[in-house]
Parts: C-alpha cells; structure tokens; sequence
C-alpha cells in the first residue's frame, strides 16, 4: 500500500534527506487534507450522471474536495511537495502531472486539429467542451507545475476551458511563484482574465510557502557545466567536454522540425547535442521547440549566453522558456556565459521570473541534477 502524502514527507526528513519546514508542514497538511478526501470518495459508490444531476437540482449534491494551490519564490519545495502528493494517490484515482507550458501547448493543439477537421473558421467555444470531456475522462486530478499566464490568448482560453472542467468535477493542484490575484499581472485586458481568478479562489485552498531557505542551492558545484567568461580558453574547454561526452561517435547536424519551424542542431552525438544561445534565443522559437530539444537529448550545450538588458528582453523571456523546459525534463546543460547567472539579466520586465532561471541554472550544476 502506498504511503500518503505526510507519511512520505516525514519518511524524508527522518531520513535526513528534508528539513523540518514550518511552511512546508503546512502545504502538506493541505496535500493530505485533499488526499484523505480523495480517498473517501473513492470508497462511496459511484453514481451516474443523471443521479448527479437530480442531486445538484434537489441541493443534495456534494461538491468536489478544494484543490491546492502552492505559490511563493524559487527553491521553497513547491513542486517537490506536489510530486509526494500526485505520486501517493491510488491507481484508481486518475491524475495527471505536468508542466502548464506542456498543457497548453496541447490546448492549442487541439483546437487547431479540430478546425483543420471541420474545415470552418475556427472557434473555441465549440472545441472547449469536448476537450474540457477528454481532460476529465482521463485525469480527475490535474497536477500543474509552474502556473503561469503571459499571453492574452491563453488567457482568454484558460477562463472558458477551467469553468467547463470545474463543472466536471476535475480538481486542480498547482505550484507557481505568484499568487492567485497576482496571475497575469499588468497583461493586456486583464479585466477580461479577472473572472477566472474569481473562480480559481473558489476552487482551490491557496498555501503561501515563504521560507526563508531556497533548498535548490543546497550541493551546489560550479565546476563542470558553467563556464565564465566567454572566451578561447572557455570555448577550447567546452571542445573537450564534448568530445568526451560524444566518447568518438560521429558527429553530426540534423534538423529538428516543429509545426513548420525548423531548428537545426551543427553538432549532435550520442544524445548530446551542442547550441549557441543566438540559435535558440535570438530566434523565434516558443516553450513547444525547447521541449522538442528536450525530448531529443540528454545534454544540451548553450554556449556564448551575453548579458541581457532592457534591449534584450525578448531573448531574456527566451532563455527563461529555455531553461524551464530543460530543467523539467532533466536534462544536463552545459552553460558558457559572459558572466555568473546573478549577473546576467539586467533588465526589469523579467527580473521576478529569471529569479527561477538563477537558481535553476544553480542547480543544474549540482552534483545531484540531473
């Protein structure tokens, strides 16, 4: 029998492997808390959907238990903490973990298959329901890790396609650095957005995690995979981590290709694959292309990464995307930069966000990552 969410959690700090956490304890209680509801509904029996119906007309309906919602900075155990949640939950109870870029990409994906299919102008108020139908079918619980809206298209969508699936019962635990009132800060017609966000805070209980310790710094070891400053020595040592990386196996260039882009990779071998930051960020390329690269490769290279400012926060908004989707898939990344990664982003319009980039960056170059 699995262990629960609280049982998990402590097994790990016996074990030396967590601290005690003031903040942590009280996210998980919150886990355990939708975890034992979760439980009591699996042992009630089932009813169709013409019982559920006569029930919610008659006022005898019981809603779905409240999804949890973790915010707060970088590094405080957020994801760790729903990963113990998602991973203790039976198998009878369908669930889904995933990252929210992944998740709409998909999104978009589908209400683009679904106009190709009909042959008609697109809209997404027909596509929604049946998709919002495929979502629940598979996944009661839906676990999302880094909740974030930047875009006025996902924005819009989100609102619509989240009433038709709380209206189906699906429960949301999500992790993210902003809270709830905070989503889509200062984003283009906002007020629009607004509704949403007045449904989600009926939907989910929000744990503010502020510890003051960023456990991803912790085994912290810079020698190896981040190199600074750019220059010939840099370069000559990256030649040499790739060659004994590739261990003599032939190098090659291919072509990756997403939806029409094309991303080509110059050098590739025995699952490396070696990058300049000019190609992946200075180039149009979105969250879909790094998770592409992502899929491909064990370790990718970035290399020449230049400080960014105010006049670079396309390519700063880039990396940030880029890192995301190479530290969510684990892949190992070798980094020379013009300087160390608190020093690298010198504009304002990211700085909250690339405050996970650092400390990813950090961690990517500890002993224990991948």
């Amino acid at each position: 029998m699995k262990q629960t969410p609280i049982e998990r959690y402590r097994a790990l700090i016996n074990a030396g492997e967590l601290h005690k956490d003031i903040m942590q304890e009280k996210a998980i209680q919150e886990l355990q808390r939708l975890y034992d509801d979760l439980i009591w509904l699996e042992e009630k029996p089932a009813i169709s959907f013409f019982q559920r119906i006569m029930a919610i007309g008659s006022g005898d309906y019981n809603p779905p238990p409240m999804g949890v919602y973790l915010y707060g900075g970088v590094g405080r155990g957020k994801s760790m903490l729903m990963d113990l949640f998602h991973d203790s939950l039976p198998d009878s109870v369908t669930k889904r973990r995933t990252h929210f870029h992944e998740f709409m990409i998909e999104v978009h994906n589908y209400i683009n298959s679904r106009c190709r299919e009909d042959g008609v102008i697109c809209n997404i108020d027909q596509a929604l329901p049946s998709l919002a139908e495929i979502i629940s079918k598979k996944s009661r619980v839906l676990c999302f890790d880094e909740f974030h809206v930047v875009d006025i298209t996902d924005a819009m969508i989100l609102g619509r396609l989240f009433k038709i699936l709380f209206e189906l019962d699906v429960i949301v635990v999500a992790t993210s650095n902003w809270s709830i009132d905070d989503l889509y800060k200062d984003g283009l017609q906002r007020a629009r957005f607004l509704p949403f966000i007045d449904l989600l805070k009926t939907k989910v209980v929000s744990v503010y995690l502020n510890s003051p310790c960023d456990y991803r710094t912790k085994g912290i070891k810079i020698e190896g995979t981040y190199f600074t400053p750019i220059g010939r020595k840099t370069r000559l040592k990256l030649d040499d981590i790739f060659v004994s990386l590739t261990q003599g196996q032939d190098i090659k260039s291919e072509i990756i290709r997403v939806k029409g882009r094309e991303i080509k990779v110059k050098n590739s071998a025995n699952g490396v694959a070696r990058f300049s930051f000019s190609q992946l960020c200075e180039r149009p390329y979105g969250a879909e292309d790094y998770i592409e690269i992502a899929k491909r490769y064990n370790i990718v290279f970035i290399e020449d990464v230049p400080r960014l400012g105010y006049d670079r926060r396309n390519e700063a908004k880039r990396f940030i995307n880029l890192i995301d989707a190479l530290y969510e898939a684990r892949v190992k990344v070798i980094i020379s930069a013009s300087c160390i990664p608190e020093k690298l982003y010198l504009g304002r319009d990211h700085i909250f966000e690339f405050e996970r980039t650092i400390s990813r960056l950090h961690e990517m170059q500890s002993e224990s990552y991948p």
